[in-house]
């Protein structure tokens, strides 16, 4: 099966000129807030997210932690052109080659989950497969783990994950460390269009939202109001 639309790095980077881009996540579950939108239509929301112009779809594909599904990809798979994201805990080869089966056309691989030598031959099997990988991180250290195997899409989590508490500053900071080669997604947290006004600001190409979309009563029009602020540089 083929990687669903575009690179997701190429997406993204093609829009900063438009301002940021916005990652939507199809997302039914937090594991720190319980059930968000239990009974949501993958395929009827990301359509929603794209009209209100959303760049890439992730999905979650979790089941214990998230009640995603591989269905739940496939079918926005199915609905949508844009590129996709296979948001899951990627622990081994096969789960990068499980993600290019599925048709994803990009990988999350967390620094924090994993040894650098993981983290390079995930990523190496990724680029091989031609899909893109996501690589998240939390602070400068790891953000520096990252580059050193050749990660040009990365992702800084604003969210701790052991508090769960999101804290904008510090994802900040990783920010002005990334190179300006490098698309930087800023995760987590996002409940107003302020907050993504001033990540964009700060230097990140895009920010990937799921919970503030899931529970809105027109996701399409939230979508909307998340899109399209200038993006500063780094430093």
């Amino acid at each position: 099966m083929t990687p669903s639309g575009s690179s997701l790095a190429e997406a993204l980077r093609l829009h900063r000129p438009e301002g940021n881009a916005v990652i939507a996540e199809v997302k039914r579950k937090s594991p720190s807030k319980g059930w968000l939108n239990e009974h949501l239509d993958p395929a009827q929301l990301a359509v929603s997210y794209v009209a209100g112009g959303a760049s890439a779809i992730s999905v979650l594909t979790d089941v214990p932690h998230f009640a995603g599904s591989e269905a739940d990809l496939q079918l926005v798979r199915a609905a949508v052109e844009v590129p996709i994201l296979r948001k899951d805990f990627t622990v081994s080869v096969n789960d990068v080659l499980d993600t290019v089966e599925m048709g994803a056309s990009a990988v999350l691989l967390i620094v924090a989950a994993l040894t650098l030598d993981e983290l390079r031959e995930f990523h190496d099997v990724a680029i091989s497969c031609g899909i893109d990988a996501l690589v998240e991180v939390h602070d400068v250290a790891e953000a520096e783990r990252a580059l050193s195997i050749g990660a040009t899409l990365i992702g800084v989590n604003q969210r701790d994950l052991h508090s769960f508490a999101v804290d904008a500053e510090r994802a900040e900071k990783v920010a002005s460390f990334l190179p300006e080669h490098v698309v930087a997604v800023a995760e987590s947290g996002f409940s107003s269009s302020d907050a993504v006004r001033r990540a964009a600001g700060s230097g990140f190409d895009a920010v990937l939202v799921g919970e503030n979309f899931v529970v809105a009563s027109d996701p399409q029009d939230e979508v909307a109001s998340f899109v399209g602020f200038p993006i500063g540089e780094r430093s």
